[in-house]
């Protein structure tokens, strides 16, 4: 167990009247525990928390008129938790589809980035031979770390998993979009998970990886290779990267800042 203390700084500029929803606090999940949070404006607004139906994500939602600067801060003390030793996982064997629960389903399905039924044919002749189970999880989160190269804007908003396999380059979540299709062209149910995570020679920023659901439940695979899974604090989950955007915004706005940081507590 490792406790983390977590800061996040956004700050904006305020064109219009804008409505807001944020997904910045750490998840309820029982991977994580939430000793404590704090969160905080700079300016008086109302604000209220809702979650989502699908994924129970956390959400904050407000409305600020047009100003010079609007500040969040968000502040917490996570313990990390990992339910499932490296053991247990290296052991887990895939889930037929008639066995799956029903709330996994819609994690074998296409969606708007994974588009995972393009990816098929290739899928099948690059991991189809392979031991259903971790170990091919494992072979493609290897894969991509070995053939996609980790570029710095690389991507924007509209890039897809067979775009990152053409042009063989992205960040964390199109490493993660690719991974996900490649396991749902398998028959393996898999989403996306954002959250908080120290990753030294970068400047701080929110990480994505993919979760792959196996025998044993979710487990987490990292295709960047960039910081241990087990050490990120999460915010959230979804099918993809729509799901689990930092900021949804209904307005016009200009971001000055952000800065997500976390950091393990010194042992005393």
């Amino acid at each position: 167990m490792t406790t983390y203390q977590i800061q996040c700084h956004l700050k904006y500029k305020v064109v219009q009247p804008t409505e807001f929803i944020f997904m910045l606090q750490a998840a309820h999940h029982s991977d994580q525990k939430i000793l404590g949070e704090q969160l905080s404006f700079n300016l008086p607004v109302t604000w209220h928390e809702f979650q989502d139906a699908q994924h129970q994500n956390r959400h904050v939602r407000l409305q600020v008129e047009p100003c010079e600067v609007f500040e969040l801060n968000y502040t917490a003390t996570v313990v990390r938790q990992p339910s499932l030793s490296l053991e247990l996982q290296q052991g887990m064997k895939e889930v037929t589809i008639p066995e799956l629960p029903d709330e996994v389903l819609p994690y074998l399905l296409a969606s708007r980035y994974c588009n995972s039924d393009l990816l098929l044919e290739m899928a099948k002749r690059s991991f189809g031979w392979m031991i259903p189970g971790y170990t091919r999880v494992k072979a493609i989160e290897q894969w991509i770390y070995n053939n996609i190269f980790y570029v710095s804007g690389s991507s924007d908003q509209f890039t897809t998993a067979t775009d990152v396999l053409v042009h063989r380059a992205g960040v964390c979540r199109d490493f993660a979009h690719l991974g996900i299709a490649l396991c749902r062209a398998l028959g393996i149910p898999a989403r996306m998970v954002v959250g908080y995570v120290e990753i030294e020679k970068f400047l701080p920023d929110f990480h994505a990886i993919f979760e792959a659901y196996l025998d044993g439940g979710w487990v987490q695979f990292d295709p960047t290779r960039l910081a241990p899974v087990e050490n990120l604090i999460r915010i959230g989950t979804g099918v993809d990267a729509g799901d689990v955007a930092f900021s949804t915004y209904y307005g016009q706005v200009e971001l000055l800042k952000i800065q997500p940081l976390i950091q393990p507590e010194m042992s005393h």
